[in-house]
């Protein structure tokens, strides 16, 4: 009975460190928001051509815990993005989330209204790979035309 104790008292706090460590790998709304005012001032600073090649590829500096950037043009186009380099230059316009939600031009509705927010949906999480409920925060860009998003697993 001790023994049986012993296990179930070990496991319990295997569970507990692992969801505490996958919790600090998560990045934070805050810690989104900042990351696209960076990519903002970034672009400001360098031009949109370097920043979208920053963006892609700089991951020490454009990748935090689970957060990344990506840039979109007004199409969907996808003009940088931090996870997946294979996904630049393709039109993602079409891409939905598990409810067939259309993600980018849900994204686009919202900066073209002149507005910078919250995207809700679902997505498979990279390291999980199960289905998670997403956001994504994005902001008008103008130079590229187009926006520049960092999402978050909720």
């Amino acid at each position: 009975m001790k023994t049986l104790m012993r296990w179930t008292i070990a496991g319990l706090a295997c569970v507990s460190l692992s969801t505490a460590v996958l919790a600090q790998e998560r990045g934070s709304k805050e810690e989104a928001k900042a990351m696209v005012d960076a990519a903002i001032e970034h672009v400001k600073k360098v031009g949109g051509d370097q920043a979208m090649k920053d963006f892609s590829t700089d991951k020490a500096k454009w990748s935090k815990k689970d957060l990344y950037v990506f840039v979109y043009d007004m199409k969907g186009i996808s003009l940088a993005h931090g996870a997946n380099e294979k996904l630049i230059g393709k039109d993602m316009s079409q891409v939905k989330d598990s409810n067939g939600k259309p993600i980018i031009v849900e994204m686009i509705k919202l900066v073209s209204a002149g507005k910078d927010g919250w995207v809700d949906y679902d997505w498979a999480h990279p390291v999980t790979k199960k289905i998670e409920p997403k956001s994504s925060y994005v902001r008008k860009l103008t130079n590229p035309d187009g926006f520049v998003g960092v999402g978050i697993y909720r």
